[in-house]
């Protein structure tokens, strides 16, 4: 461990990637909101958007604790609640050389960017009260214990588990919570009878290249240093994205003869997750290898999920939980000591890491599909999961919100009226 003296390349170079990691939480919303209709697309950006306030308030007063604190295995303790003791002395956790501050931030637009990833599973029909207290409580009682397991001490990194900036923490988490709320939450009231068209598909490739952006903060930043990890975490998020687009291309040609804009973008984001948990423990050579090859499991998941009855259409589930598992399994393949100081992978020697790479996957698949069924389950108790028929057909987003992210001549409005009455909707003309 490096001795703890505040650098300031290093903490210049970690609120820098703390500001990228950021970006990618509107860029996630961009992405998602392309791809819902029309009439859902600001409620959408929305389940992005509001994690900045609800996640981040969650991780800064107990979240970052239970999951970077010592602790046990399993958990972190209290002691930096309220960020008690988050201070400007170096030497906390993961950040021998920046502020502690610096580190908690950083980490916390994991937690937010994890939690926004989640709302793709749910889009058009949760209710939205019901999803603020959703994404409070996920951070604290799923998120955290999965980050301290591998990052803060806890059994998965132990055990010699390698995620380099989550692949297993953040995507894989991500994807399962995403499936099992989209079950838990139910379809669509028009699933299955209506076609689901992305309601503007430039958004989607804003939203994707605003990923790709931030992602260099993500994966760079995890070494928390300005150093040669950081440089080669950096290059992987390069290339990775690259193999993957050009895997995808291929395949969609063969396919339906077309290469489309959603393809495109949704190979620019898979490939980043495959690349995510490897990023500062792979050469780059193999960093574009694995980009290639995890084209292929979340291309065909996307393929078989399109034939199920489950209303999880913007395949979070293969997009993260898929690519996420596939990254994690590649790093115990590729990993070489060598470039990264910590251990080998199968094609150095070490086959056994890829069973351990296994576990973790397995671990954390497990504890997210039950931390998010019994949180739902009680949320449920208290408010309606799902917004009623009349609200998802007249649209999330004057429903839920009052508001319409595009103008059309004429539409509903939302009309909210003295306290103690019920808001209705009207229909409006617009005036020339």
């Amino acid at each position: 461990m490096p001795k703890a003296v505040l650098n300031g390349s290093d903490l210049a170079w970690m609120m820098t990637a703390t500001a990228l990691v950021l970006l990618m939480t509107p860029a996630l919303g961009f992405f998602y909101g392309g791809m819902a209709g029309h009439k859902n697309v600001l409620n959408t950006m929305l389940m992005s958007m509001t994690t900045l306030g609800f996640s981040l308030v969650a991780w800064a007063l107990v979240g970052y604790s239970l999951a970077f604190s010592a602790g046990n295995a399993l958990l972190g303790d209290l002691r930096w609640v309220m960020l008690n003791g988050v201070n400007l002395a170096p030497g906390q956790a993961l950040s021998p050389t920046i502020a502690p501050v610096i580190y908690m931030a950083f980490q916390a637009t994991f937690a937010v960017i994890t939690t926004a990833l989640v709302s793709g599973g749910i889009v058009g029909r949760m209710s939205f009260r019901a999803y603020l207290a959703f994404i409070t409580l996920w951070i604290v009682c799923v998120y955290a214990p999965i980050a301290h397991w591998v990052w803060g001490g806890g059994w998965l990194g132990s055990l010699g588990a390698l995620d380099f900036a989550g692949g297993t923490v953040v995507h894989v988490n991500a994807g399962v919570a995403a499936l099992v709320a989209a079950l838990v939450v139910g379809n669509r009231k028009d699933y299955g009878r209506q076609a689901f068209v992305p309601g503007n598909v430039p958004f989607v490739l804003l939203g994707a290249a605003l990923l790709w952006f931030g992602w260099f903060g993500f994966n760079g930043g995890s070494a928390a240093a300005s150093n040669g990890l950081a440089a080669l975490a950096f290059t992987n998020t390069f290339l990775a994205p690259a193999g993957t687009m050009v895997v995808w291309a291929l395949l969609d040609l063969r396919r339906v003869g077309k290469v489309t804009a959603i393809g495109a973008a949704s190979a620019i984001v898979v490939g980043l997750v495959v690349i995510t948990p490897a990023s500062g423990f792979v050469p780059p050579i193999w960093g574009l290898v694995m980009g290639g090859l995890g084209a292929l499991p979340s291309y065909f998941a996307m393929q078989w999920r399109a034939r199920l009855p489950v209303d999880e259409s913007l395949d979070v589930f293969a997009g993260h939980a898929v690519g996420g598992a596939t990254g994690a399994i590649l790093t115990g393949v590729f990993a070489v000591k060598a470039w990264n100081t910590v251990q080998n992978g199968l094609i150095a020697g070490n086959a056994a890491q890829v069973l351990t790479q296994a576990l973790a996957v397995a671990g954390a698949a497990a504890y997210s599909a039950l931390g998010t069924f019994v949180l739902l389950k009680v949320i449920g108790l208290v408010l309606p999961l799902q917004a009623g028929r009349a609200e998802q057909a007249s649209g999330m987003d004057i429903t839920q919100h009052g508001e319409e992210a595009y103008a059309t001549g004429e539409g509903a409005v939302l009309v909210l009226p003295e306290v103690g009455a019920e808001p209705r909707l009207e229909t409006v003309r617009a005036q020339a």
